[in-house]
């Protein structure tokens, strides 16, 4: 069985030329690539300063108000308070045992011994 030629009868010259000189096709590409990039940079740049500058947004009231309201912090204390509200917070209560079962719950099952 004879192989297909390599080269096709009506050939375009765009084709031929690309094929010559693939440098014609990536080249523009590459640089459009890149042109778009930096005439870009400017609107990224103004998304994060407007980012930045909604998180910074804090004048000097609201800063020295929120200073003043704030309670200084005693880890000693704060294990203390935690630990006599963890003893007047709860209280023993028993639960109804199901229908059937003795106060003790229900004593173990003997298991059979393995005989040796």
């Amino acid at each position: 069985m004879p192989v297909f030629p390599s080269n096709p009868l009506n050939q375009r010259t765009l084709n031929s030329t690309l094929r010559r000189h693939p440098a014609l096709f990536g080249i523009p590409f590459v640089l459009i690539v890149v042109g778009a990039s930096f005439a870009m940079t400017p609107f990224t740049q103004t998304r994060y300063d407007l980012q930045n500058q909604r998180h910074s947004s804090v004048s000097k009231e609201e800063e020295l108000g929120l200073n003043k309201s704030k309670k200084k912090f005693d880890i000693r204390a704060e294990y203390y308070r935690i630990q006599s509200a963890a003893d007047t917070d709860w209280e023993p209560k028993r639960i109804e045992r199901p229908q059937g079962v003795p106060e003790w719950g229900v004593p173990p099952t003997p298991t059979k011994k393995l005989k040796k």
